[in-house]
């Protein structure tokens, strides 16, 4: 780890929560990890004040377990929430996949097939996280076209679980390979205006995601809980 001394330092407290969010939430951090506010502060070329500012912010949604007198973990993830986002992706996306099918306008197919051309282009060069990326962009595309261009934010504000999930699933280039040819074959019903089809697919889709992230659920039990944490709590066993 390269420490940056404090006087060079131009790290901010949204900054190093922007980062260490960014990093539990890809699965650089895995749950159970020990965090240390000193070893971060002297990381970040920080006092320990922002620091614990920052682990604060992410106890707070639900990415970091402190325990006082003890230490601070990276959290658990919770399946309750993961359960929850699920549901409310599979009621929500099935009707708007609905009508994006009957959507009309030639931006639908260039937009459409840029984002599976992308994603052809990301597999090839086995970029875990830019799949990810493009997924997102993806299901956002299929939002908006169907004319609902705000609740895509809806969804992310509640998903955080399921993404430090969705992201373990994605380590797997098999499993990245199934999950675009579903996108190509979803995209096929969508512009060819086959509104039944692409309800088909789209709770297909959805529902081999969850058949998945619960076969990680229970390969990996040391990652997960199933309510939220409880404040004083024991702390969270390293894997």
């Amino acid at each position: 780890m390269v420490v940056v001394p404090k006087a060079e330092s131009r790290w901010t407290v949204t900054q190093v929560y922007d980062d260490l969010s960014g990093r539990i939430l890809t699965g650089q951090l895995r749950p159970g990890e020990a965090l240390s506010e000193i070893k971060m502060a002297a990381h970040y070329g920080l006092s320990r004040t922002p620091v614990r500012q920052a682990f604060h912010r992410l106890s707070v949604e639900g990415l970091l377990s402190i325990v006082p007198q003890v230490g601070s973990f990276v959290a658990p993830i919770q399946l309750s929430a993961v359960r929850d986002a699920q549901f409310v992706r599979q009621t929500v996306e099935c009707r708007a996949v609905h009508s994006a099918a009957l959507a009309t306008g030639h931006e639908k197919e260039r937009v459409l097939n840029g984002l599976l051309k992308e994603q052809a282009r990301i597999i090839t060069r086995r970029d875990h996280y830019g799949f990810f990326s493009s997924d997102e962009d993806l299901h956002r595309a299929l939002m908006l076209i169907a004319g609902h261009p705000h609740v895509w934010d809806f969804i992310l504000s509640m998903k955080t679980q399921l993404d430090r999930l969705r992201y373990l699933s994605l380590e797997s280039q098999e499993w990245l390979e199934m999950i675009f040819h579903q996108h190509e074959q979803l995209v096929k019903c969508v512009l060819s205006h086959d509104a039944d089809g692409a309800v088909a697919l789209m709770e297909t889709h959805l529902h081999s995601a969850s058949l998945a992230l619960e076969k990680i659920a229970v390969e990996h039990a040391e990652f997960f809980e199933d309510t939220p944490p409880q404040p004083g709590g024991t702390p969270p066993k390293s894997p």
